[in-house]
Parts: structure tokens; sequence; C-alpha cells
């Protein structure tokens, strides 16, 4: 271990300096839902991790106070949808605290109940239902590893990014490799 690292290691990094950091990696953006019609509760969401393919396991974070880690509890089941470039509007307006709920976020993103009950958006890039396999306290949030039961594609949609407080978007393959 050098100096440096070592100073590093026991100065401590502050709450701003880890969120800036973590900001330094891209990722994805989802829409995180539980029930559907009345009961539709959706937030938006980048902890989205891939765990195992066997048995095929996600992984998404939540605040451990808010709304969604108890709905998701009692209710057993989840869906994430992975927002298209085109769905930044999405992304930003169910950030907020007071994003729409029930009938009127179904509307608003044109979603369908999925096999779960869990509300599905059919243009998102992706999406993927999942009944709760298990839950890990860790630190203010709550890690809920989800079995993935049935999911759906888009292969001509192209990712919502969030890196460094922005969203972006991928450049097209022939774009990509000029």
């Amino acid at each position: 271990m050098t100096a440096a690292t070592a100073g590093a290691l026991l100065a401590g990094p502050d709450s701003a300096a880890f969120r800036a950091a973590m900001g330094r990696f891209p990722t994805g953006v989802t829409l995180l839902t539980q029930g559907s019609g009345e009961d539709a509760l959706v937030m938006t969401l980048n902890s989205l991790v891939s765990v195992s393919l066997d048995p095929m396991l996600v992984l998404v974070s939540v605040k451990a106070d808010g709304r969604m880690r108890p709905r998701i509890a009692r209710a057993g089941s989840f869906a994430v949808n992975v927002l298209a470039g085109s769905q930044r509007d999405l992304a930003q307006e169910f950030c907020r605290p007071d994003r729409p709920k029930g009938r009127a976020a179904m509307l608003r993103l044109a979603a369908e109940e999925g096999v779960t009950g869990n509300a599905v958006l059919p243009r998102a890039e992706t999406y993927v239902e999942c009944v709760l396999d298990s839950e890990h306290q860790a630190g203010d949030h709550v890690l809920l590893i989800g079995r993935v039961v049935a999911l759906s594609t888009r292969p001509d949609a192209d990712p919502l990014l969030f890196h460094q407080g922005r969203f972006g978007r991928l450049l097209p393959v022939a774009e990509a490799g000029a």
C-alpha cells in the first residue's frame, strides 16, 4: 500500500465526495414499478444489477424508509423497466416526490399490467418482472433480489444513460465507429 493510498483510506471520504465519485460510473435508467391500475407505484431507479443467470436474479436498491420497499415486501413482486433514450421525460417525472401514481401513472406511462400484476412499459427498451427472492439491509437502503419470471426486449431501442448528474444516450453503432 502506498502512502497516498493509506492516506485516502484513513481520511475517509464524505458523502458528497462519495456521491460525486459514484456519479462517474455511467448507468442505465429504469422505472421500478409495484402494482398496476389504481395501486401502481412507480419510481426512477438506476441501481439495477444482473446477479445470476441460473437462477435468473436481479438486484435493485431502494431507500429503507421509502414507500417502495414495504409495498414490494408485502406484494412479493416488482417490475423493472429499462428506459429508452426517448423516455428521458419519464425518468425526470418519476424521480420527483410528487410523481404520478395509480391510474394517472399508468396512463402517463402507457403501461400495461404484466404477468406479476405490476406495471410494465411495452415501449421500454427492456422490462423484467420479478418475484421477490430476498431482502438485505445495506446502510440506509435495502437490496431487493428478484427472481426473473418474465421479460421483454425491444432490440431497436437505445438506452437512456445517466452520468455525472446528466442524462445521455449511446451513439448508434455506425456513428460510434466513425
